[in-house]
């Protein structure tokens, strides 16, 4: 959520970022229309309480019958006047918070102004695109044919979008997911937290999921609790309605999970493969941090999901995303993409974002910069580090050999058994 009081006084600055993110800038006009007439409301009901409060100590002192009884009747009036302006101002504020929460963040200076994800920078790129002696084959024929995907019985068990790993597949889902927190928190300083995958609504909202992502949520009515679609929200939720000291940030996190999503919003894309499915893996980094300071751990935090990519020795390229194509509650983020030979296409491994103040405003996390001190709002950051089955479907293809086997990195192999191939039947 936006500063309302930055709205105030920079609406035009507010409204020239929301062009850049193709968004309406007639939002602004809505909300200060709202806000001026929830000041005026405010305004009157103080001025007639006030009036109450007065009038309500003068009446006993009257001596006269009929002057009291016409005093009395006046601030009945008076209290009925109140009661309406203050359902009026309910019916304001509700309004001005419902607007509100639908304003995206803006985006920070430094990132570039274009309308769609074509206008994305490509920073720097790692390593050679991998050649080989034969065609190379993409996952959805590798995994099958080595016995470690099989698409068939997990349609049978949960419909579309869904697959089982088995064997030396599922070993290596695994192997990743602990060798990643394991650098993480051992080199990278993280602290590894391991959240609920289900939350109250409350959370979505504070992580800024909702509601613009509602449709894409997975939510169980009856209890009214949501599917998480990245530890980023129990993240955001752990220090709800807190005052932190500042000698404790920056706070850095990172935790595995699974993750939900419906994937509505990309119906007909990508249905072959293990690219885009319902239930997915995910390794997060988190961090809280003084506004001062946020910009910098953004940087960081970067190095240290390209160093998994860097170590997993696959070919990936960061890239700095546009205006137009930033997530709603961004201020700037960059992807990082391996390149996947048997897809012959670059996949999002991990998206990472300095939110500033937007999370913590809706989540009221702030710190106190000193003893005594008024409290600030803190600035979040997230980053996956890295999201599987992206990195799965990267180290298949680019490890895989002629004979349909596929080589495991060396990074892994201790986290594998020691296990250095995978061939048919292994596991």
């Amino acid at each position: 959520m936006l500063d309302l009081a930055f709205i105030r006084e920079h609406p035009d600055a507010v409204r020239a970022a929301l062009l850049h993110r193709n968004e309406n800038p007639g939002r602004v006009d809505h909300i200060l229309a709202q806000d001026a007439r929830r000041r005026e409301l405010l305004q009157e009901v103080e001025e007639l309480r006030a009036e109450r409060n007065r009038v309500s100590k003068e009446i006993p002192q009257l001596k006269d019958q009929a002057a009291r009884e016409q005093r009395i009747a006046q601030m009945r009036q008076v209290g009925d006047r109140i009661a309406e302006l203050e359902e009026q101002l309910r019916q304001v504020e509700a309004e001005l918070e419902k607007a509100m929460l639908d304003m995206p963040n803006l985006p920070h200076p430094s990132v570039p102004v274009g309308p769609d994800e074509t206008h994305n920078i490509v920073v720097r790129e790692w390593g050679k695109l991998p050649e080989f002696n034969f065609e190379p084959v993409p996952h959805w024929e590798l995994g099958p044919e080595l016995g470690i995907i099989d698409f068939e019985r997990g349609v049978k068990i949960a419909g579309s979008r869904f697959y089982v790993l088995r064997g030396a597949g599922a070993r290596l889902q695994r192997a990743l997911i602990s060798w990643m927190l394991d650098v993480h928190t051992r080199e990278h300083g993280y602290t590894e937290v391991y959240p609920p995958f289900i939350v109250k609504e409350e959370c979505m909202w504070q992580a800024g999921q909702l509601p613009r992502l509602a449709e894409n949520i997975y939510h169980d009515v009856e209890d009214d609790v949501w599917f998480i679609g990245t530890a980023e929200i129990p993240l955001t939720g752990l220090h709800h309605d807190e005052i932190l000291d500042a000698e404790e940030l920056p706070l850095r996190y990172v935790a595995y999970t699974a993750c939900f999503r419906r994937e509505k919003m990309s119906a007909g894309r990508d249905v072959r493969g293990i690219k885009r499915g319902h239930q997915f893996d995910k390794v997060e980094m988190y961090k809280i941090t003084t506004p001062e300071d946020s910009y910098a751990e953004l940087e960081a935090m970067v190095e240290d999901a390209l160093d998994i990519c860097r170590r997993l020795g696959v070919p990936h390229r960061l890239v700095q995303i546009c205006t137009g194509d930033l997530g709603f509650h961004s201020s700037k983020t960059y992807d990082i993409e391996m390149w996947a030979p048997g897809c012959g296409e670059w996949l999002e491994v991990s998206s990472l974002s300095n939110c500033e103040a937007f999370q913590a405003r809706r989540a009221n996390i702030r710190y106190r910069p000193e003893p005594g001190a008024k409290p600030r709002f803190v600035h979040t950051l997230n980053g996956s580090g890295l999201a599987l089955p992206r990195v799965m479907i990267a180290v298949l293809e680019n490890y895989q050999q002629a004979d349909g086997s596929i080589v495991v990195p060396e990074v892994l192999r201790d986290w594998m058994g020691g296990l250095e191939v995978i061939r048919g039947a292994s596991g």
